[in-house]
């Protein structure tokens, strides 16, 4: 079972490569909005606040990107009961949600965004595409492209997040996400739309990092003391959360003019 898993991941690992050009496409991007000191908004509901995570704050990231994780979406570790995983599907699917969400923030068409929903499906990520794509930010999409075509859509109208996106990524999970099959279980287990997002996000990063250094402002990033020592990962975490700070000061300063 094992070797079939890492297999598939191999194949995701592929699957990745394939989009180098999309890769560099959305990484002059959003080089481009933190260059204009500006922010990459970043969102996923479920699961999906993972690869929010993954992309910052973490060791080996940098400022420039403000992550939207709403517990009520995501926050669902109890399973069962208060904040339960039920509640947090139900309310994905709750239409004008996104645009209260976005309401906190004075958005730019300066800014860029990643939003991303495995099945492209649920309301709220998509609806929070159509209400950046509404602002004027440019929208990238991190879907599992076989599950969202084999997927409908929540919408009345049928459109999915793809639909409201500049740029496309694929994750390269199979339908279902999940990639393995158990001999006497009629269900596959262990999915794989975390390994390829993660893939995706961090070599976004490893571009943008190459972008921003290449135009004279390099990235203050999050960096372990046995790497730099502690003094320098001291100096690094206090400068890259002070520049966040002011970077998000931005996206308030103007809140209801």
């Amino acid at each position: 079972m094992t070797a079939d898993y890492l297999t598939r991941c191999r194949a995701l690992i592929d699957r990745v490569s394939e989009q180098t050009p999309l890769i560099q496409e959305t990484a002059r991007l959003f080089a481009g909005t933190i260059l204009a000191g500006r922010m990459v908004h970043l969102f996923g509901s479920g699961h999906s606040r993972i690869l929010v995570e993954e992309m910052w704050p973490r060791y080996g990231s940098f400022p420039g990107f403000n992550p939207i994780v709403e517990l009520s979406l995501s926050f669902h570790n109890l399973v069962v009961g208060a904040n339960g995983q039920r509640q947090a599907m139900f309310l994905e699917n709750v239409s004008g949600l996104a645009a209260r969400i976005l309401r906190n923030y004075d958005l730019s068409p300066l800014d860029s965004a990643l939003v991303i929903s495995s099945s492209g499906c649920n309301r709220v990520p998509i609806e929070m595409a159509e209400e950046f794509q509404k602002r004027g930010v440019k929208v990238v999409a991190l879907i599992s492209r076989e599950h969202s075509e084999a997927s409908r859509s929540a919408r009345e109208d049928g459109r999915k997040l793809q639909d409201f996106a500049d740029l496309i990524l694929d994750t390269g999970a199979p339908v279902g996400d999940a990639m393995v099959r158990v001999p006497g279980l009629d269900t596959p287990v262990s999915p794989g739309s975390t390994i390829g997002g993660c893939l995706l996000v961090n070599s976004i990063k490893a571009e943008v990092a190459a972008l921003l250094t290449a135009a004279g402002q390099p990235p203050k990033v999050l960096t372990a003391g046995a790497v730099v020592g502690p003094e320098r990962a001291t100096a690094l975490f206090e400068a890259a959360y002070d520049e966040h700070a002011r970077r998000l000061a931005k996206l308030y300063e103007r809140i209801g003019l």
